[in-house]
């Protein structure tokens, strides 16, 4: 913001000094004295659907004949503004405010108000031409423009991002399943050896979960289409035309390309946010997706020696600052940390939507900003664990094959035909030995040679009913 000096403007409670050169008025400037808590503010995708909304909402009321053209006009373009992102550095507000947001959707009201008193060749802070209650709010409450605010926001960046990042990750994922089928290695339970598997079924395991976490996303998006913009004060739509909510939700629609609708129920819209609650509660899902796949990944890339090591994952950077040449799973563990602070996230936005008193819900600021950082961190994480981790995602074949030879579970498909006890003291005495299951069982001479082969052939243990199955 440049520009120095001060201004007095007037709100219901008298008069107050703000900053000359900024654009919100006396009551926002009293929120701004108020709670300099955190540093944190509103987001760039909040804001912006705070002026969708305004936006709507003067092209609604002009539809209605309650607006002038002119009034409507100025309306229009200075919340154009907003949405644009131009105005950004006059929405100074703490997060941690009034719990129904009404200090930020003032703030919205009178920085539109003061852009179109500029857009007019007026004085900021005249509200004769538009007058940020009468005007930019007509018809509207924080009450209702809050949560509707949470839901375009949230909506939009749930299409816009984190689908379109889940996409990049799944197809990331689903060709290194194709790229490995070929490679067989041994399967783990318990951190324990198991049985064979392909490395291409480990990681179309994990392309299946991203697939479901995009699906989780998708319906997230859809339980936030339902708008509680209406309702005005306490779900009654009190000072507004009936039609209101119908016309701007029609304006948003179009702007957005979301089927937005109004809430069926203003009560439970404003009373509660359990859609706010689901939506975070598939972004926790969709985390504890990502910390299992990326956890895994860096097991199998643990060593690259001493360790699994079985996959191979890209160098990305220096690992140590005293041991040269070490290079850690870095990507794995940024995305580890997303997930945790998703976690975080949501246990936020539970208790805070649990905090719904009678006709209001006031803890909406702290539940908009974590439900929209826990968007914005799970997209940008699956971009970037996607393109600099899974792309380059490499198969050290002659580890996986050493593997299987070494691992007691290859004694697993024996024992249908040698029966399970036999089976375990051959699993103990390789154990104890270090010879390998295939070298005892020729010692033994436990099946002849061919049938041996056909037992302990690891590709047949990757499917259903291989060799040495009993009845499938």
């Amino acid at each position: 913001m440049t520009g120095g000096g001060t201004r007095v403007e007037k709100d219901s409670m008298g008069e107050m000094s703000l900053p000359a050169s900024a654009l919100w008025g006396a009551s926002t400037q009293r929120a701004v004295l108020n709670f300099p808590v955190s540093g944190y503010r509103f987001s760039r995708p909040f804001i912006r659907a705070l002026g969708l909304i305004k936006w709507a909402a003067a092209q609604a009321n002009h539809d209605l004949g309650l607006l002038d053209a002119h009034r409507s006009s100025l309306i229009v373009q200075a919340a154009e503004e907003v949405i644009e992102g131009k105005l950004d550095e006059h929405f100074p507000l703490d997060i941690f405010q009034t719990g129904s947001g009404t200090s930020t959707n003032t703030n919205a009201n009178e920085v539109i108000a003061n852009r179109a008193a500029q857009l007019a060749g007026e004085k900021v802070g005249s509200r004769s031409l538009v007058h940020p209650n009468d005007h930019v709010n007509m018809g509207q409450s924080s009450n209702d423009v809050i949560p509707s605010a949470i839901h375009v926001s949230a909506a939009e960046q749930l299409k816009t991002h984190l689908i379109p990042a889940l996409t990049k990750l799944h197809t990331a994922l689903d060709q290194k399943a194709k790229e490995f089928w070929d490679i067989i290695k041994i399967g783990r339970t318990h951190l324990m050896d198991a049985t064979p598997v392909r490395l291409g079924q480990e990681f179309a395991g994990y392309a299946q979960q991203v697939a479901y976490g995009k699906q989780r996303a998708e319906k997230a998006l859809d339980v936030l289409r339902e708008l509680a913009l209406g309702g005005t004060a306490v779900g009654t739509g009190l000072n507004r035309h009936v039609d209101l909510p119908k016309k701007a939700i029609h304006h948003l629609e179009q702007r957005t390309g979301i089927k937005f609708f109004e809430a069926k129920n203003h009560f439970e819209a404003q009373g509660g946010k359990d859609a706010v609650v689901e939506a975070s509660g598939q972004l926790k899902t969709i985390a504890t997706s990502l910390f299992k796949i990326a956890n895994d990944i860096r097991l199998l890339g643990s060593g690259p020696r001493c360790g699994i090591g079985e996959i191979q994952l890209p160098a990305t950077q220096p690992g140590s600052s005293i041991m040269p040449g070490k290079v850690n799973p870095v990507m794995c563990e940024a995305m580890m940390m997303v997930c945790a602070e998703v976690f975080g996230n949501d246990t936020c936005v539970t208790w805070a939507g649990a905090n719904g008193n009678l006709e209001l819900n006031v803890m909406m600021p702290v539940m908009a900003h974590d439900l929209l950082e826990s968007i914005r961190l799970l997209a940008n994480a699956c971009e970037i664990f996607a393109e600099k981790c899974v792309a380059g995602i490499q198969a050290n074949k002659e580890r996986c094959a050493e593997l299987i030879e070494l691992s007691m579970s290859m004694v697993t498909s024996l024992a249908p035909k040698i029966g399970y006890d036999r089976a375990a003291e051959i699993a103990k005495e390789s154990v104890k030995t270090g010879k390998t299951v295939r070298q005892l069982c020729r010692e033994k001479k436990i099946l002849p040679e061919d049938e041996l082969e056909r037992a302990l052939d690891p590709v047949a243990m990757t499917e259903p009913g291989g060799e040495g199955a009993a009845g499938g």
